[in-house]
């Protein structure tokens, strides 16, 4: 592990969007929002964010591939994805990082599509329906699966 831990905090589909998607499921704050949030709470905790967002199910897959060799730590709002995607659930057993699903609302109080989630066997934890504050949970969440708060 590295001095500074280095986290990946990797967002998935459509949350891009956030502030003007369903603002009374996501809230109205903005993805730039959040991951100025998160930059702030990591410094305090002495990690480092690397911070990002795609739409592409491959891309997600690559990203988290790579983080194996380059971070300490995997935070995933895989979105949608979380609901479809064994190619993710693989990608994150192979990555062999502590890692965090995390979901701005809580799936358990929406449709019923939503209530199962392929990652949830493969993370260390879940953080759900606490909004845009469930970033920081998470990170505060990390620091203690990586050492940081040692």
């Amino acid at each position: 592990m590295a001095e500074r831990p280095d986290i990946l905090v990797l967002n998935g589909p459509n949350l891009n969007m956030l502030g003007v998607r369903e603002p009374t499921i996501y809230g109205s704050d903005t993805l730039t929002d959040i991951e100025a949030m998160c930059q702030e709470r990591g410094e305090a905790l002495g990690l480092g964010v690397d911070f990002r967002q795609s739409n592409f199910e491959g891309e997600l897959v690559t990203i988290i591939q790579q983080a194996r060799d380059s971070h300490d730590g995997i935070i995933l709002n895989a979105g949608a994805y979380t609901h479809t995607s064994v190619a993710i659930r693989d990608a994150l057993s192979v990555a062999e990082l502590p890692a965090i699903e995390l979901h701005l609302s809580n799936t358990y109080r929406r449709e019923e599509f939503r209530h199962h989630s392929y990652l949830s066997g493969v993370v260390d934890g879940i953080i759900a329906g606490f909004g845009a504050r469930g970033y920081v949970l998470a990170l505060e969440a990390m620091a203690g699966l990586v050492g940081a708060d040692e």
